[in-house]
């Protein structure tokens, strides 16, 4: 049977580690985001997939990535700062699918395994990491 007393000692510092590593992953694609605005084409490099094809209308719809991924970030940021453990929890958890859909969709196209694996698998296992005591250890 499990001893769920070491559990609930250590659940601030779970709660720390989660709130840490939600900040962490907000902040750095707030920054990804921010560098998908200012260098589109250098952005992409790490992402997985070949660049696009070139034309004057790619820079500007990667930079609708750029956008978005601020944005994504800025609601995790509102919510550590406003919100409670359980809505930080539900945002990651939901926000997870982001970076699944993305290694999902670099595998079917035949795209780098590493990067699928290496940047968006392990940034929706930390967020799911991240998540789950949240919603589970929020009162």
């Amino acid at each position: 049977m499990l001893d769920y007393s070491i559990w609930i000692e250590k659940i601030g510092v779970i709660q720390w580690f989660a709130f840490g590593t939600a900040l962490l992953v907000a902040l750095a694609i707030i920054g990804i985001g921010v560098g998908y605005i200012a260098n589109p084409m250098a952005a992409t490099r790490s992402f997985g997939l070949p660049l696009p094809e070139s034309g004057v209308n790619i820079i500007w719809w990667l930079r609708l990535k750029g956008v978005r991924d601020i944005v994504s970030g800025l609601i995790v940021l509102a919510f550590v700062a406003w919100g409670s453990p359980r809505g930080v929890g539900l945002i990651m958890l939901i926000e997870a699918l982001i970076p699944i859909g993305d290694m999902l969709l670099i595998l079917a196209a035949g795209g780098s395994t590493k990067s699928a694996f290496g940047i968006h698998g392990i940034t929706a296992l930390l967020m799911v990491s991240a998540g789950i005591p949240m919603m589970i250890g929020a009162h």
